[in-house]
């Protein structure tokens, strides 16, 4: 198999099994155990000695050959698929700690990341310091002697702020510790953590990945030796895995991913031009404009904008609420990365549970709206933010 196929020919391609019957699409193995030719070659493969699948709690071909063309894409040596972007962030980020370490991580995240890192954490012993990611000295005081882990997603959810990712990685290498980067927004596509230094990557594979609002996945990727020491055993034992059904779902989606995000990006990066001229909107923030406050660090590790536009209105909740409810083309979600172009109140929805000041330290006001392109004509979109503007003023 080619290694340096382009990633529209991976995503078609890559990590391809076929059974004997030569099947075009992927096979879903729908099954939970695998049969043995022997009791000795149950105890061999089991003791490790041969190759082959065990139980699919442990893997199986249908996710094996998503793992495998996901590594492909991002650059990883391996991976593991897992039942949702959540358990994908709380294995990669839990199997490596115990009681006593310590990590520090970007505050600003989704929700959910956040209430694994700040409350589920110490739960267990773990220590956590959360800290304005933008500015890396931040990230060096905080470090500790105990400092493992260094978390951060970028672009981040909602506000697309953006963290140095080169940067925080010199900084975990000089301690000993671990970058892992939440990659979600950027997609594989736009940006790539581990050559900019980061560790681990992970995704919700519900979001772009799949693209089409139909299953859960998430997936976790790195280099062999860190996930043979710290994750193998943890996913075999806790068992977050992804059915094979939703492997084969994703690998379906995957193989559009490129003619999805281009189109996305696209549609977001004229749909955010169209609001910052409009009257209605305090300020607008998408990572291909050149407006946006970190753009020489997307200029250095992104290759491109985003499939997400996040905005304010200058009317607060109640305008958004009136924007978001007059729109036909663009509906209300809280999902993201989809064909269809979604809009949710991050205040009410994604971050309703961190308080006023919590929110307000992230820049999410009540006016904050985000906004996920989806692959629609760019002037049906505009069309359609243009007809709900007249809305809030009605």
């Amino acid at each position: 198999m080619s290694k340096n196929w382009r990633p529209a020919t991976q995503l078609v391609h890559g990590g391809t099994t076929r059974s004997n019957h030569g099947e075009t699409s992927e096979a879903i193995f729908l099954t939970q155990g695998f049969v043995y030719d022997s009791s000795e070659a149950a105890e061999a493969r089991f003791k490790g000695e041969t190759d082959g699948f065990i139980y699919a709690r442990y893997g199986s071909p249908t996710n094996d050959m998503f793992e495998q063309r996901m590594c492909m894409l991002e650059g990883a040596e391996d991976a593991r698929a897992t039942a949702s972007g959540m358990a994908a962030v709380s294995a990669a980020i839990l199997c490596q700690l115990k009681a006593g370490d310590h990590i520090v991580a970007a505050r600003a995240l989704f929700g959910s990341c956040r209430w694994v890192v700040e409350t589920l954490a110490p739960k267990y012993g773990i220590e956590c310091t959360l800290i304005d990611g933008r500015f890396l000295e931040n990230w060096e005081k905080a470090v500790k002697p105990n400092t493992k882990v260094l978390f951060l997603e970028s672009p981040t959810n909602p506000t697309l702020e953006v963290v140095d990712i080169a940067g925080v990685a010199r900084i975990a290498n000089a301690i000993g510790a671990k970058v892992v980067v939440d990659n979600v927004f950027a997609t594989p596509l736009l940006q790539k953590p581990l050559e900019l230094g980061a560790h681990i990557v992970v995704y919700s594979a519900t979001k772009h990945i799949d693209g089409q609002g139909r299953c859960l996945g998430g997936i976790i990727l790195s280099d062999k030796e860190w996930i043979n020491e710290h994750l193998h055993d943890y996913f075999r034992h806790t068992g977050p895995a992804l059915s094979p059904f939703n492997a084969w779902t994703l690998l379906k989606g995957i193989e559009t991913l490129p003619l999805r995000v281009r189109q996305q990006s696209e549609n977001a990066a004229r749909v955010a031009d169209f609001l910052a001229e409009q009257p209605e909107v305090a300020r607008v923030i998408y990572p291909g404009r050149k407006d946006h406050p970190q753009a020489d660090i997307i200029a250095r590790q992104m290759k491109g904008g985003s499939t997400l536009v996040c905005f304010e209105l200058k009317g607060g909740k109640e305008a958004a609420f009136a924007l978001q409810n007059a729109l036909d083309v663009v509906l209300i979600s809280n999902n993201l990365g989809d064909s269809k172009s979604l809009i949710t109140h991050p205040a009410t929805t994604t971050h309703k549970n961190l308080s006023e000041e919590a929110r307000a330290e992230l820049g999410i006001s009540p006016g904050t709206v985000r906004f996920s392109a989806g692959i629609e004509d760019s002037e049906d979109l505009i069309e359609d933010f243009a007809r709900a503007l007249k809305a809030i003023g009605a």
